[in-house]
């Protein structure tokens, strides 16, 4: 068959005539669906603690101008989406209420990166796909109005890109899958181990086979989920497997309305005779739909739509780094699910003229949520710092401390301390300001770094504490040599060193005529061999630096 013929052919296909119960039932089930998630949001009060109360939101990249409406408008907004829901699922006013309601929705899914989703995402592209889908042509208010001529046939186009776009989301879904921490058992180990309690099987989550059973699984699910739905002879067992798969899913972790719509969407594959009420004559499925002018044009804008539903999944591929660390390419990509993220961040404003550091307090303008997103997410990260210079700290540097653990990896930072995120632009080029992940999956720290190491020579103490591993600021610090207590330290100045390493002092020392030790990173390592104090903080002994160097050293030019 030549290529002229397999393009007739594929034509063909695409314009033949199917029933249109599958996209009645669609239309129906994505309206109640977000419906629903309108009324989840009124109830958990999200309208207000994500939209209404927070006094700054993380823009997405070229989209820092979209801002949420003043006073109520927020309010007012969810509740014109709640009855858009109700009159897409109803039929009513099809095109004008699904185009609204992606013009809505779109809008509320890009005023704040701290609530993105996955499932949110998918929700804008469906209802821009469902624009163009003739959905109300039967059992819908407009037929019922006289607004929609009924039709019981439509073009299979119809149908196949609804298909398409849950396709791309499961396989690209299960190439995110293919990661070493993925293919490790992480981070469903973590998650597992947490969910004991869960009924039936919830006792073998802690069985070492488990998480790979899960990681595995879900993996296979996603490449070949959509083939066996098409295939007559596994279709069925292909059903009650993925339908089991989100149900399971949902009653383990909290995702909202992901695991129903993802049901409703995977229905979608199954012929599409089996959501007919009314027979279809076989002479009807003879019509093939003709290509118009506007057809043509429309087809070329839903081409270009999923050709770039192919290239942002695909795009991480071609960044440096791990994605689920340094979070470039992770969006937009359908990685669900892939990353554990704990840690800890501290923002710091210095004065460029006088050298002096102070902490920033940023739960005076973050919720709680916002900062718990925003810890392991390097693009908030500089947002915020670019929203602090450009407030309460003009002129100031604005540095950063933040050790973060990614699946139950030791923690490391995961942006350079040394940069001044003030002046970092934000755009789409490489973050180079982002810290390599380094630390290793799930392995303890090399023995023999030890916390703090001090000098041999001196009794004045100078503490030199690598800034790309620890806080800033310490305080109450015991020293023991094995023979006695040293008491205890105060640390009430940090200065930042021009050589990029940062002196906490006390009154014993003067960092001003003494020049830290550093590398071109910042780092310096020494063997445990050089300390000859073991160091306690708050009543804790120090035994590693959870990868760090940390260096003691006196003013002394000869050391």
């Amino acid at each position: 068959m030549t290529i002229k013929a397999r393009l007739t052919a594929l034509r063909n296909t695409w314009l033949q005539p199917i029933p249109i119960g599958a996209l009645v039932f669609a239309r129906i089930a994505f309206g109640l669906i977000m419906l629903w998630e309108v009324e989840r949001y009124f109830t958990y009060e999200r309208v207000a603690r994500y939209y209404i109360d927070p006094i700054f939101h993380f823009h997405y990249t070229g989209f820092h101008w979209l801002q949420p409406l003043p006073g109520d408008g927020m309010v007012a907004v969810f509740l014109l989406l709640g009855m858009l829901s109700l009159a897409i699922a109803l039929g009513a006013f099809y095109r004008l209420s699904i185009a609204a309601f992606w013009v809505l929705f779109t809008y509320v899914f890009l005023l704040d990166a701290a609530q993105y989703l996955n499932h949110f995402y998918l929700v804008s592209l469906l209802s821009f796909l469902m624009i163009w889908v003739p959905a109300n042509r039967a059992f819908s208010v407009d037929v019922w109005l006289g607004i929609a001529e009924k039709k019981m046939l439509v073009p299979a186009w119809t149908l196949y890109i609804l298909r398409l776009q849950m396709g791309m989301v499961y396989f690209f879904g299960g190439i995110a899958k293919m990661n070493p921490d993925w293919l490790s058992g992480e981070p469903l180990r973590t998650w597992l181990g947490a969910r004991t309690d869960f009924p039936l099987i919830g006792h073998l989550f802690t069985e070492d086979w488990a998480p790979y059973v899960f990681s595995y699984g879900g993996l296979l699910l996603d490449l070949l989920i959509a083939p066996l739905l098409l295939w007559r002879r596994t279709r069925l067992s292909a059903l009650l497997l993925v339908i089991g798969f989100h149900v399971t899913n949902s009653q383990l972790f909290n995702i909202g309305i992901f695991p129903w719509m993802s049901i409703a969407l995977t229905l979608l594959f199954l012929p599409p005779e089996w959501f007919s009420i009314r027979k279809v004559h076989h002479e009807q499925t003879l019509i093939v739909f003709n290509i118009g002018r506007q057809q043509k044009l429309l087809f070329v804008i839903l081409g270009g739509f999923s050709l770039m539903q192919v290239l942002l999944p695909l795009r991480h591929f071609f960044m440096p780094g791990y994605a689920s660390w340094t979070e470039e390419g992770h969006n937009l990509a359908w990685h669900m699910r892939l990353r554990d993220k704990e840690g800890d961040i501290r923002f710091f404003a210095s004065d460029p003229m006088s050298g002096e550091t102070r902490e920033i307090s940023a739960s005076d303008y973050l919720t709680d949520r916002q900062f718990e997103q925003m810890i392991g997410r390097p693009e908030m990260v500089l947002r915020f710092a670019h929203y602090l210079a450009a407030t309460d700290y003009q002129g100031m540097q604005i540095r950063v401390w933040d050790m973060v653990s990614l699946n139950a990896r030791a923690p490391q930072l995961l942006i350079d301390p040394t940069v001044d995120l003030a002046t970092t632009p934000d755009d789409l080029g490489i973050a180079d300001w982002i810290l390599p992940l380094v630390q290793p999956l799930a392995v303890e720290n090399a023995e023999g770094v030890p916390a703090i190491l001090f000098n041999r020579h001196s009794d004045d103490i100078l503490l030199f504490i690598n800034i790309t591993e620890q806080p800033f600021l310490l305080d109450h610090l015991l020293l023991d040599d094995g023979n006695r207590s040293h008491p205890p330290i105060s640390f009430d100045t940090a200065t930042l060193h021009p050589e990029n390493c940062m002196v906490l002092h006390t009154a014993q020392a003067d960092w001003e005529n003494f020049s830290p030790i550093c590398n071109e990173a910042g780092r310096y390592l020494m063997p445990d061999g050089l300390a000859d104090y073991a160091l306690w903080l708050n009543d804790e002994k120090l035994e590693e630096c959870d990868g760090a160097t940390c260096i003691i050293v006196a003013p002394d030019k000869d050391n």
